[in-house]
């Protein structure tokens, strides 16, 4: 009997430490010094929230940078990847017709590997500058600009890495294009 009471109140205990305080002091620390980052990184425009810089987005305009594809239409509730494997005759055959619909676009040009490929999460916000890079001419065109001013905005919406040595370099695609559409209005 005595060890079942020690149990029932350790039980309770860590109940309340670890379900309780824990998770309360953890939010609060984190609404206290990184309210943005707690709350999702959310973009808004004109007081409207239109989407979140930690989530990808379905670009399909020709005045707009696309973004990876998603295998669950950049649905955050059901992220996960298509669960094909390489050798899949229906992954590969998906990326021969995306690989042919981009080099269209640029057929002198190697297609980037992530503009065929789907992410393991499906929502991947970002895209390498090489991947902007091959949709530049398009979107330049449509938005009736020039390649070398489009490219000053790429770079300054390029990420760098990450503490200088972590990952690659990026391109947010939705903060990029949400920039295109404010930029000389």
């Amino acid at each position: 009997m005595k060890n079942l009471k020690i149990a029932i109140r350790y039980t309770l205990l860590m109940t309340l430490l670890l379900g309780v305080a824990y998770p309360l002091l953890v939010t609060a620390l984190a609404q206290t010094f990184w309210r943005d980052k707690a709350n999702g990184q959310l973009l808004t425009r004109n007081g409207q929230i239109i989407g979140s810089s930690l989530i990808g987005q379905s670009f399909n305009a020709p005045q707009y940078f696309h973004s990876r594809p998603s295998a669950v239409n950049y649905d955050a509730g059901t992220s996960g990847g298509s669960n094909l494997g390489p050798t899949s005759a229906k992954l590969i055959e998906r990326i021969k017709a995306d690989v042919q619909r981009l080099q269209v676009e640029r057929p002198d040009v190697p297609v980037p590997v992530e503009l065929v490929t789907t992410s393991a999460s499906g929502l991947d916000p970002h895209l390498s500058p090489a991947a902007i890079e091959f949709q530049l001419p398009r979107v330049a065109r449509a938005r009736g600009i020039s390649e070398d001013e489009l490219r000053r905005l790429i770079a300054a919406h390029t990420e760098a890495r990450t503490f200088g040595f972590l990952g690659e370099p990026r391109v947010n695609v939705l903060q990029l294009n949400l920039a295109l559409d404010e930029w000389k209005q």
